[in-house]
């Protein structure tokens, strides 16, 4: 099993909380024109980001249900035939739901699997790969949240800042180091060493948080095959 040792002193759920509330304060303030906004996800406005988060909150109940097989079986049956085919089902699925109307049905979805998971603890959930910690998939999410969150410039305050970067860097050792148990991950001073598949490279927390998440591009000074080595997306 994946060392957690980088996670202790976190609360996952507290961090679900704050990145659904930061998501939920951002939309509930977006000017209409907001919605057709580009995100960082390609071929995704804003609005799309939501329809995705929404359609996602399927997959967080069947996890909290021991229901993972059935809800893969349906999504296969509807389309689906892997993890991106999955997205743009649940994406377009919702193509005709207004954007005040997705939004309320995300708040309340959300809002009850975060109590699910929060009650569940340091239980375990049902996922794709079986049964699983709670409160690892609580880390999942609340870090999904906050790209999506980043993926469409939502704001965050300065004195948030450094504490989001931060927990994320934390987080995003440990997925890359559950991803791929061969890559060695160390931290060393304010930069993470990651080697593994002939590729040695040091970055810095918003590097690492953005390669974790598939994020880095050809703008950024990382190259290409230590962005394929950082991605845990594929």
């Amino acid at each position: 099993m994946t060392d957690d040792s980088e996670l202790e002193g976190l609360d996952p759920f507290d961090l679900l909380d704050g990145e659904a509330a930061r998501l939920d304060s951002h939309f509930a303030a977006l000017p209409e024109a907001g919605w057709s906004r580009p995100s960082r996800c390609a071929g995704w406005s804003t609005r799309e980001v939501l329809a995705h988060l929404l359609s996602s909150e399927d997959y967080n109940r069947a996890c909290l249900d021991g229901q993972v097989r059935a809800f893969l079986g349906d999504l296969g049956a509807r389309g689906a035939t892997d993890l991106d085919s999955a997205n743009a089902l649940g994406v377009a699925e919702l193509a005709g739901v207004g954007t005040g109307e997705m939004l309320d049905r995300w708040r309340q979805a959300n809002a009850e699997n975060r109590r699910g998971f929060r009650e569940r603890g340091d239980g375990v959930i049902d996922s794709t790969v079986g049964e699983y910690p709670c409160r690892w998939q609580a880390f999942h999410l609340a870090s999904e949240l906050a790209t999506h969150a980043d993926d469409i410039g939502v704001p965050v305050r300065a004195e948030e800042s450094g504490q989001r970067r931060a927990w994320r860097a934390r987080f995003s050792r440990f997925a890359l180091a559950e991803a791929k148990p061969d890559v060695v991950v160390r931290r060393t001073d304010a930069l993470t060493s990651v080697s593994g598949e002939g590729v040695d490279v040091e970055v810095d927390d918003d590097q690492l948080v953005e390669g974790v998440a598939a994020r880095l591009d050809d703008s950024s000074r990382v190259p290409p095959a230590a962005r394929a080595l950082l991605s845990t997306m594929g």
